[in-house]
């Protein structure tokens, strides 16, 4: 981890918030509103029409689109005035 306010739960990188499946399973409403719900869509690989590729989820797991990688996911994630998170 290269930053100092990274936890075990985060990767830094920038412009990304990466936490694992656990880390977001666990978080309650409140944490939830402090980490910006309104304001980041997760990335999950998955299969897309029989492709890999990657499914885009709001915070509160609704899929709301998909892409043919995380860089162009993120893009349209950024495009929507949101944030991606990569969920590993």
């Amino acid at each position: 981890m290269s930053h100092e306010t990274d936890t075990p739960e985060t990767e830094h990188r920038p412009g990304w918030r990466a936490l694992s499946g656990a880390a977001l399973k666990t978080m309650s409403p409140h944490d939830w509103a402090r980490f910006g719900a309104g304001e980041i869509a997760y990335i999950r690989p998955a299969l897309v029409n029989g492709t890999p590729g990657v499914v885009i989820h709001a915070a509160d797991g609704t899929p709301i689109g998909a892409a043919p990688d995380a860089r162009l996911a993120a893009a349209a994630i950024r495009q929507h005035e949101m944030e991606p998170a990569l969920l590993h």
